[in-house]
């Protein structure tokens, strides 16, 4: 984020200012095997392209008095993007059916769908409806939501960054403020699985301005105009 805005700094110089102030420093974790096989295991398919598969999770909040509200955060496995993150107070089955529909509709239908067992995942209606246009069902081992990883994080990323940090005083204000931080995973966040830049942005951002050259710029115009003044006197 500190290099987008037009900031030079390194990771070592961030995490220095973190232990100054008594930050919490992520420890570096170790490496781990792929969850995915090679014999089209349903549990670790692994996707190969956008729209391949897809994966969606219940997330639950509360605004300024208490009042719990659900979040439904849909992800595509392959990009890492965000495809929605519906915000009420109460979700069923057939607001997750609405919503894949609209997303369906919008930005075309996905090989595979992969989620817990949940109520709203494994209700009769949805499974017989993406039957209906050709989506499988991927459900995770029950007690297993390591396996449903690349939805997991995300979740862990909105809480940590978003809901942990701000006081809702309505549904409307959650509303606006977690589509508003969505729009920013997507379109500004840095991610190093796309080369820590998003590709909608590496796509139509402009290069950002060097805030050194502009110094320098700066510099040499105050020199010309005092060697012309110099000349022309």
């Amino acid at each position: 984020m500190l290099r987008l805005t037009g900031w030079r700094v390194n990771h070592k110089r961030v995490e220095r200012v973190w232990r100054r102030e008594g930050l919490r420093v992520p420890k570096r974790q170790p490496k781990r095997g792929r969850l995915w096989l090679n014999d089209e295991s349903c549990v670790r398919l692994r996707p190969e392209r956008k729209n391949h598969v897809w994966a969606y999770d219940f997330v639950t909040g509360r605004t300024h008095h208490e009042r719990a509200f659900r979040m439904l955060t849909i992800v595509d496995e392959f990009t890492r993007e965000c495809l929605t993150i519906n915000v009420a107070r109460h979700l069923t089955s057939d607001d997750l059916l609405e919503r894949l529909c609209w997303l369906m509709t919008t930005r075309g239908v996905p090989k595979h769908v992969r989620s817990d067992n949940g109520l709203e995942f494994s209700a009769k209606t949805v499974r017989e409806w993406l039957g209906k246009v050709g989506v499988k069902t991927l459900f995770i081992e029950p007690g297993s939501p390591w396996e449903n990883g690349y939805v997991e994080t995300f979740n862990e990323k909105l809480r940590d960054e978003l809901l942990n940090r701000e006081i809702f005083y309505s549904l409307k204000e959650a509303q606006v403020l977690i589509e508003q931080w969505r729009q920013e995973y997507n379109t500004v966040r840095p991610h190093r699985s796309r080369g820590t830049a998003c590709r909608r942005r590496r796509r139509s951002a402009a290069p950002l301005p060097d805030q050194s050259r502009d110094i320098d710029f700066g510099r040499n115009r105050r020199r010309r105009s005092r060697t012309d003044s110099a000349l022309l006197s």
